[in-house]
C-alpha cells in the first residue's frame, strides 16, 4: 500500500511540473534583461551600446562611406561583439557623413538608420549584439562608387541582424531619426577636439584614459582590453 501510494504521488508531482513547465513557454517571450543595452547619449548624436559600466569605454568615429571604416569592421566587429557581450566593453557610435555629395547621401541614410535602430519602438528595443551586427553588415557596403542600399534593403540588414521590427519599420520608413546636419556639426566638433591634427576616420578614443588608440596595429583592441 505504501509503495502504491508513493507511485500515485510521484506521478502527480510530475504532472504539476509539466503544467507548470507548459505554462512557463506558453506566454509572450520576453527580452533577456541581460543582453547589454543600446542607447542614444546625452547629446543626442552619439549611440551608446554595451552595458554602461564595462571597464573598457570607446568612442569610434566613423563614416559610413570610408573604406578604413569598412575595414574596422570587417577585422575587429567579431570581437568588439564579443567583449559587448562578456560585458568587457562599451562602444559610443559617433557617425560622420563628410563624404557625402549632392548626388550621394548614403552617409546620411546609415547614419539616420543607426540613430532609428537605437531608438525604442514601443516595447520593442535594440540589443547591442544586434546593433553590433547591423553595423558590421552596413560598413560592408561603404563604396562610394557602388550602388548603395535602400531604406528597405537597410531594414532588411537590421532584421536579419536581430533589430527588432519597430526599430526596423523605421528604417525602412526613412523618416528622420536625428537632425544629421547638426549631427556632422556636432561629432566634428568633439573629433577635432580629440584629434586636432588627423580628423580622419576611423578614429577611436579611449574615454577612460584619453588616448587616442592606433587603429592600424592588429591588436589594438585586445591591448586596450587587457589594459
Amino acid at each position: 500500500m505504501r509503495r502504491t501510494f508513493v507511485v500515485v504521488a510521484l506521478l502527480a508531482s510530475l504532472l504539476v511540473a509539466s503544467t507548470a513547465c507548459s505554462r512557463a513557454i506558453s506566454g509572450t517571450a520576453q527580452p533577456d534583461p541581460n543582453k547589454p543595452p543600446v542607447e542614444i547619449v546625452e547629446d543626442g548624436f552619439g549611440i551608446k551600446v554595451g552595458f554602461p559600466d564595462a571597464p573598457v569605454q570607446l568612442e569610434i568615429y566613423t563614416e559610413p562611406q570610408c573604406n578604413h571604416c569598412a575595414d574596422l569592421q570587417a577585422d575587429f566587429g567579431d570581437q568588439i561583439r564579443g567583449y559587448l557581450n562578456t560585458g568587457q566593453l562599451t562602444v559610443i557610435y559617433r557617425p560622420m557623413t563628410f563624404l557625402d555629395s549632392p548626388t550621394n547621401l548614403h552617409s546620411e541614410r546609415v547614419a539616420n538608420a543607426m540613430f532609428a535602430a537605437a531608438t525604442p519602438a514601443g516595447d520593442a528595443s535594440t540589443d547591442a549584439i544586434a546593433f553590433q551586427r547591423f553595423v558590421e553588415e552596413v560598413w560592408k557596403h561603404y563604396d562610394a562608387g557602388a550602388d548603395h542600399p535602400s531604406d528597405g534593403e537597410l531594414a532588411d540588414m537590421a532584421r536579419q541582424a536581430g533589430v527588432p521590427e519597430g526599430p526596423a519599420s523605421a528604417i525602412e520608413s526613412g523618416e528622420p531619426a536625428v537632425d544629421v546636419t547638426e549631427m556632422q556639426d556636432t561629432n566634428f566638433g568633439l573629433l577635432y577636439f580629440a584629434s586636432p591634427v588627423d580628423t580622419g576616420t576611423p578614429t577611436i578614443l579611449d574615454l577612460n584614459s584619453g588616448d587616442l588608440l592606433d587603429v592600424y596595429d592588429d591588436d589594438w583592441l585586445s591591448k586596450v582590453i587587457a589594459s
